[in-house]
C-alpha cells in the first residue's frame, strides 16, 4: 500500500489550512504525536508497521481546517467532529481508507455508539474506535499533547483526570493503554518545542 511522504503530507496541511496560524498549530501538532508515537514503537508489537503510524500520526488532525470559518474562528462547539471531517477530507484525496480511519479513530479513547447517542455528539451514530495497533497507538500517543492556548504536554496523570468526565470506563480503557506502551518522557520534547508539561 501506498504511503504519503511528510513532504506529501505537509503540503495536503498547507493545501487545507484557512491561515498559517491555523497550520502551525496542527501541523506541529501532529509531528509532536509523532514523535511521541516513535518513542512507544518498541512496545507497540512486531506487527505494527512504523510507516503506517508515521503517516497516521502527521494526518490524525487534518479534519480540523475544516472548522474554521471564513473569519478564522474555529468551532470549538463542533470539535468532535474534526476526526469524521478528517476522514471525508482524505478520502476526497483519494487516500486509502486504512489512512482516513486514523482521523475518524483517534478521538478520546474512542468514541462508541452508545456515547454519541448518551452525549448526544453532533455526528452521526456509530462506533469510532482503534482496531489496529497502528491506529490504537496513534490514539494513545495524540493524548500526551494538546492543542490547546498556549499548547502543552500532557502526563498521563492529567489525562487521567481530564477523561474522568466522560465516565470510569474510559479511565479503565486509558489505563490498559498505559500498562501497554508505557508513559513517554515529555520532558525533552516539553522543552525542544516549548511548550510546557502539565
Amino acid at each position: 500500500m501506498w504511503v504519503p511522504s511528510d513532504e506529501e503530507i505537509r503540503a495536503l496541511h498547507e493545501r487545507h489550512a484557512p491561515d498559517a496560524a491555523a497550520f502551525d498549530l496542527v501541523w506541529t501538532h501532529c509531528r509532536i504525536v509523532w514523535r511521541i508515537a516513535e518513542r512507544l514503537l518498541p512496545r507497540a508489537g512486531a506487527g505494527v508497521d512504523p510507516a503506517l503510524v508515521r503517516a497516521g500520526c502527521l494526518l490524525h488532525d487534518i479534519g480540523v481546517y475544516r472548522l474554521y470559518d471564513a473569519t478564522g474562528t474555529l468551532d470549538h462547539a463542533g470539535y468532535v467532529r474534526h476526526g469524521l471531517l478528517g476522514h471525508e477530507l482524505l478520502r476526497e484525496a483519494g487516500l486509502p481508507e486504512v489512512l482516513c480511519r486514523f482521523c475518524s479513530c483517534h478521538t478520546g479513547v474512542g468514541i462508541t455508539r452508545d456515547d454519541v447517542v448518551r452525549q448526544r455528539l453532533p455526528i452521526p451514530p456509530g462506533d469510532y474506535v482503534a482496531v489496529s495497533g497502528e491506529e490504537r497507538l496513534v490514539m494513545y500517543a495524540d493524548k500526551f499533547h494538546s492543542k490547546s492556548s498556549p499548547p502543552r504536554f500532557v502526563p498521563a496523570d492529567a489525562y487521567r483526570r481530564a477523561v474522568r468526565r466522560f465516565g470510569e470506563d474510559k479511565v479503565a480503557l486509558f489505563t490498559a493503554m498505559v500498562r501497554r506502551y508505557g508513559e513517554p518522557d515529555l520532558t525533552a520534547l516539553a522543552a525542544e518545542f516549548g511548550h510546557r508539561l502539565g
